[in-house]
């Protein structure tokens, strides 16, 4: 994984979903998919070349219009984030980081019995 990753905005972070879920995109297309209000082409402009001057996109052209692909896949970036916010929050702990998902969300042991073995290698 890039360890150069950078976290993103959260306004960032919704354009980089709608690439990973959807694919390639132009920016009006990207505006497309947005919900109401949908904020001005330049904004989301802005975000785009944010996005590549930060390595997450990276762009093709046709004639003057340019079409945006995911640069880092989702996966590697949740890993990223992951560990950031087991660092940040966690004490770098993952078994913190368990342990505060059993108290707030009521797991039982049958529970982490389960996601143990659906994610065993």
């Amino acid at each position: 994984m890039d360890t150069s990753l950078s976290k993103l905005t959260k306004a960032e972070e919704e354009v980089m979903q709608l690439i990973w879920d959807h694919g390639p995109a132009t920016v009006s297309q990207l505006i497309e998919q947005l919900k109401e209000p949908r904020p001005p082409h330049s904004t989301i402009s802005s975000i785009i070349r944010i996005l590549e001057s930060k390595g997450f996109v990276v762009h093709k052209t046709y004639g003057r219009t340019h079409e945006y692909y995911a640069a880092i896949d989702k996966k590697s970036y949740t890993h990223f984030s992951l560990k950031k916010l087991v660092a940040n929050y966690f004490e770098g702990s993952m078994n913190e980081l368990v342990s505060f998902l059993v108290k707030e969300n009521d797991l039982s042991l049958k529970d982490l019995e389960e996601i143990k073995n659906k994610y065993k290698q």
